[in-house]
């Protein structure tokens, strides 16, 4: 069990700290840009602060995001994208929910039901409960697999619904050769 943030003996309120740290981490900013992002909301800090306060409550900030519990109102949008790696085309499938947050990726070589299936049983295992819904786009590998792994969930097959709900906005992926 990991002990409270404390934010004792700190010269700025708990808020514009954690406005601080969140900005630094959520976003790729540099630490002068958060300065300089503080500066014009009136918040006179220094990158050098900024850089304490991310090494300080950074890691909390970041168990609580992990610790993040499925529910079953989430709804989950899952997409693939064809990305190439040492010359040969691999399929990466991903899973985020309605907030933005990554559930999985899982590089395959093949874009089928076999595939897909093995994507929807390893989110069922990593969130632990199905989600309300499921929102992908016109690939038919997602219907045949979801009336295998969960039919009880419902599907929106639709190619706008992804990108309107956010899913380009989530976060970039970096695949090393």
């Amino acid at each position: 069990m990991s002990k409270p943030v404390s934010y004792k003996r700190h010269r700025f309120p708990p808020e514009i700290i954690a406005h601080a740290v969140w900005l630094y981490f959520r976003f790729p900013l540099s630490l002068r840009l958060v300065e300089e992002m503080l500066l014009e909301r009136g918040i006179v800090v220094s990158y050098e602060t900024v850089r304490r306060w991310a090494l300080k409550f950074g890691p909390a900030y970041a168990r609580r995001l992990r610790r993040k519990t499925p529910s079953r109102r989430d709804v989950w949008h899952l997409d693939e994208v064809v990305v190439t790696i040492s010359g040969q085309k691999h399929w990466l499938w991903r899973a985020v929910d309605q907030d933005g947050y990554v559930l999985d990726e899982i590089v395959q070589s093949r874009r089928d039901t076999k595939a897909a299936k093995r994507l929807l049983k390893r989110l069922l295992r990593k969130q632990g409960c199905p989600p309300r819904r499921m929102i992908t786009d016109k690939l038919g590998s997602y219907a045949a697999a979801r009336r295998q792994v969960m039919p009880d969930v419902e599907h929106r097959s639709h190619k706008g619904l992804l990108y309107s709900a956010g899913f380009s906005q989530a976060l970039p992926i970096c695949l090393a050769p």
